[in-house]
């Protein structure tokens, strides 16, 4: 079930506003400038560089509180710079866009964090002032702390979180696609007339969650609703991506499991009413890039002497829940007892030959996970591949910012244009224009069931 036609693959940087993202310790090495996050000319400089090699998305990951408990408390996070301190990258979007002219943004943000009538007056509002540009990365929740952040008590549960964010897609499918018809607003001067009320409706959603009366404030944008972006893979994120999502963010060990999520995920789409091609993926990768094979290895032994490891095992005990700081690196994994991370230790386990893997050997490994490295044309060879198993885009982790972003730029995408795996020029018109060729959601959209729905609920009349 992969895509019929060979297309460019897509290119998103992955990035956070915060000085530690995915590959711990960095931020320490001479070159890097992740530090300068504050800075909204380090932003602005990137997107322009970012544009200037052709990248589809600047793709901003966030977070609402802090990641489980590392050996007993939050200390190490504060020492690493592990995502925190974090600022909210919706606030800088309006920048990055007034400096650029094609770069899409995408926005992570929870269904925690923002009342959905809100969110949809902020996007909207983004969507404008961009000329159509914005996408929004839908998240649930996963972080004990930030749900104690908004006044709950703990985490929903896993399943449940899902069922919360159908809802609130629901409530801002009907504000931005339903609430305002299209020639509603008007502007005429010599009448006098700045809008037509008969064309503005309010939407009256009742659900578990929410009441919303509406209507929208925001008159519709060139993308009304923005692009769709989903992270999770589990088989509730995978359903919730079929029913809603235009881009999947994954992050599979290699193309043969890449090709297994995107055909299962594919698979769900026409019990929606939806085409399997209506929902494309972007892999998370990193690449060392050397003008030899010989460079890049070195470039990569030095990657690894300069990764903190005790900040990579806080990173991924504080996201599935297993506190590892009170272990020493070198413990066995087999002395460790739990259920509920067993997979990731056997993945461990089965990656290391002739020993007992460590814990050293869990931080290590997920530092490597999802990396590339080699030439720009091993690089090329390798992106042929992920293609191949169909994968659409690439969502580019850095290991510096801007150096990681520069290097692959200046060295791997000329490379990828000459095949014909990435794009040479833009696209005319809005991000979701560019990636589809439409800048509205197509009809098999559910949110698409809105428009017009509302037009007996007329405001003013």
């Amino acid at each position: 079930m992969n895509q019929p036609t060979a297309t460019p693959l897509r290119f998103s940087a992955f990035v956070m506003n915060t000085t530690s993202h995915i590959l711990q310790g960095l931020w320490r090495t001479e070159e890097a400038q992740q530090t300068n996050f504050n800075s909204l000319e380090h932003w602005v400089s990137l997107a322009r560089e970012l544009e200037r090699g052709k990248f589809d998305f600047i793709f901003f990951a966030d977070v609402t509180g802090l990641y489980g408990d590392y050996d007993g408390g939050y200390r190490k996070y504060v020492q690493a710079g592990l995502q925190i301190p974090s600022n909210d990258p919706s606030v800088i979007a309006s920048a990055i866009a007034y400096n650029t002219t094609d770069l899409g943004i995408a926005i992570t943000s929870s269904v925690l964090q923002d009342h959905p009538f809100n969110f949809a007056r902020k996007i909207s509002t983004l969507d404008h002032a961009s000329g159509g540009r914005i996408a929004w990365n839908i998240v649930t929740n996963g972080l004990a702390n930030a749900s104690r952040n908004f006044g709950y008590d703990d985490l929903e549960e896993h399943d449940e979180r899902y069922v919360w964010a159908d809802e609130y897609a629901d409530v801002v499918y009907k504000l931005w696609e339903g609430s305002w018809d299209d020639g509603a607003l008007l502007a005429d001067k010599e009448r006098g007339l700045h809008g037509d009320p008969s064309k503005v409706h309010k939407i009256f959603h009742e659900g578990k969650r929410y009441r919303v009366e509406g209507p929208h404030l925001v008159a519709p944008s060139p993308q009304r609703t923005p692009v769709l972006f989903q992270a999770g893979s589990s088989p509730a994120g995978r359903e919730f991506a079929a029913r809603n999502a235009e881009a999947q963010f994954i992050i599979t060990p290699n193309p043969e499991a890449a090709r297994l999520l995107v055909d299962d995920t594919r698979a769900r789409l026409p019990r929606y009413g939806r085409d399997p091609h209506d929902l494309t993926f972007f892999q998370g990768l990193h690449f060392v890039i050397g003008s030899t094979e010989e460079e890049a290895r070195r470039k990569e032994a030095e990657l690894e002497d300069n990764i903190d490891l005790d900040a990579m095992i806080a990173h991924l005990s504080g996201a599935i829940g297993i506190d590892f700081g009170s272990h020493p690196l070198d413990t066995p994994l087999g002395a460790i007892e739990t259920e509920g991370i067993r997979s990731v230790l056997d993945w461990v386990r089965d990656s290391v030959d002739g020993r007992e893997a460590t814990i050293e050997d869990l931080g290590r490994l997920q530092g490597r996970n999802s990396r590339v490295v080699g030439t720009p044309e091993q690089i090329a060879d390798e992106l042929q591949r992920w293609r191949d198993a169909g994968v659409d885009g690439i969502n580019v982790v850095n290991a510096t910012i801007p150096g990681s972003y520069v290097e692959f730029i200046d060295h791997v995408m000329p490379v990828l244009q000459q095949r014909g795996l990435a794009q040479s020029e833009y696209a005319p018109g809005t991000a979701r224009a560019k990636l589809f060729g439409s800048d509205l959601l197509n009809h098999r959209h559910p949110a698409a069931k809105y428009r017009g729905a509302f037009a007996e609920v007329t405001a003013g009349v």
